[in-house]
C-alpha cells in the first residue's frame, strides 16, 4: 500500500488543510491505565509498613553485594556449560548415528522435563547416592578420590543443575541456527575436501552465530532471575543472602525489593550488552541491496 506524502491543492494551487482524527478511545484507554499503575506505585510508595530508609541502607549492604556478585559467577559459568554442552548435543542430534541422535534427544527430553529446581535439589544431595566421587585410570590403582558433600556445595550443585539444564535448551537453538545455514554452504565445503568437523567449525557455526546470539542473549537474561532459586540450596546468592538477612531481622518486603532493584540493574546490563553483540554480529550479516529491481547479494569482506 502506498502512503500518499505530498499536500493535497485545491484549484487554485493552495494546499488544502487535513483535519485530524482524534481518537478518543486511545486516549482514555492510555489515561486509565496510567491512573490505576500510579495507584498502585502511590499505595506501595507511601505504605506505612514499608521502611524506604532501610530499602536504600541494605542496597549498599557487605551481603548483598556479595551476593549479587556469586549471582553474577553462577550466571556466567552456567551460561558458558550450556553453551558448550550445547553446542556438542545439538551436532550429536544432527548426526547420521542413530546412537548419538537417540542420546542427544534422551538429553533433551530429560532435562527440559524436570523442574530446575528439582535438579538443584539432586545435585546438592548427590552425597545420598554417592558419598565418595572416585576418578581412577582403569586396569591400575591409581586414583583420586574426593568427599561427594565438599565437591557439592550450593556453588557446584547450582552451576550444574542450572547448567546442565540450560544445555538442553541451547542445544535447540544451537540446532536451528546450524539448520538455518544455506546448504549449498556445505556443499562447497565438501567440494573443497573439509572434513566435516572443520566444515562445522570454520563454514557453518560462524555463519549460525547470526541465529544463535539473540536467544543465547535471551538465555543468559532469563538465568540471572533463575539463579534466586539456588537460595533452597544455600549458595549464598543474591537472593540467598537477602533471604538470611530477612529472617533475621523480619524487613521481609524492604529486602525483596532490595534484591529486585539488584535484579533489574543486572537485566538492563544484560540486555545492552546482548544489544551491543547482535548489533556487532548482524553487521556481518548478509544483506539485500536492492537498485534497478534487481536483488543483489552483498557478502561481508574476506579476511586475510
Amino acid at each position: 500500500m502506498t502512503v500518499r506524502t505530498e499536500p493535497i491543492l485545491d484549484a487554485t494551487g493552495t494546499p488544502v488543510p487535513v483535519a485530524r482524527t482524534l481518537h478518543w478511545g486511545r486516549w482514555a484507554g492510555a489515561a486509565a491505565a496510567l491512573a490505576v499503575a500510579g495507584w498502585l506505585a502511590y499505595l506501595v510508595v507511601v505504605n506505612p509498613r514499608l521502611d524506604w530508609s532501610k530499602v536504600v541502607e541494605y542496597l549498599a549492604d557487605d551481603r548483598i553485594l556479595a551476593g549479587v556478585w556469586v549471582t553474577i559467577e553462577i550466571s556466567v559459568v552456567a551460561t558458558a556449560l550450556g553453551l558448550v554442552l550445547g553446542v556438542l548435543i545439538a551436532i550429536m542430534r544432527l548426526s547420521y548415528n542413530p546412537v548419538l541422535r537417540g542420546l542427544a534427544g534422551g538429553y533433551i527430553w530429560f532435562f527440559r522435563g524436570t523442574p530446575v529446581l528439582v535438579q538443584l535439589i539432586f545435585w546438592y544431595n548427590l552425597a545420598y547416592l554417592f558419598p565418595e566421587l572416585v576418578l581412577k585410570i582403569p586396569f591400575t590403582m591409581i586414583g583420586l578420590k574426593w568427599d561427594t558433600n565438599e565437591v557439592m556445595t550450593g556453588f557446584t550443585s547450582a552451576m550444574l543443575g542450572l547448567g546442565l539444564n540450560l544445555a538442553a535448551y541451547f542445544a535447540e537453538t544451537v540446532r536451528a541456527g546450524i539448520q538455518a545455514v544455506d546448504k549449498g554452504q556445505t556443499e562447497a565445503a565438501y567440494a573443497l575436501g573439509m572434513t566435516p568437523a572443520k566444515r562445522m567449525r570454520v563454514i557453518v557455526l560462524p555463519q549460525a552465530l547470526r541465529i544463535i546470539i539473540p536467544p543465547t542473549g535471551n538465555e543468559f537474561i532469563s538465568m540471572l532471575k533463575t539463579t534466586s532459586l539456588v537460595y533452597v540450596v544455600a549458595g549464598h546468592d543474591l537472593m540467598t543472602n537477602a533471604s538470611q538477612i530477612y529472617k533475621a531481622n523480619n524487613l521481609i518486603m524492604e529486602l525483596l525489593i532490595v534484591a529486585s532493584l539488584w535484579y533489574m540493574l543486572m537485566t538492563a546490563v544484560a540486555t545492552f550488552l546482548q544489544g551491543r553483540l547482535e548489533r556487532r554480529f548482524g553487521s556481518d550479516a548478509v544483506r539485500l541491496v536492492r537498485g534497478g529491481g534487481l536483488a543483489a547479494r552483498v557478502l561481508p569482506k574476506a579476511t586475510a
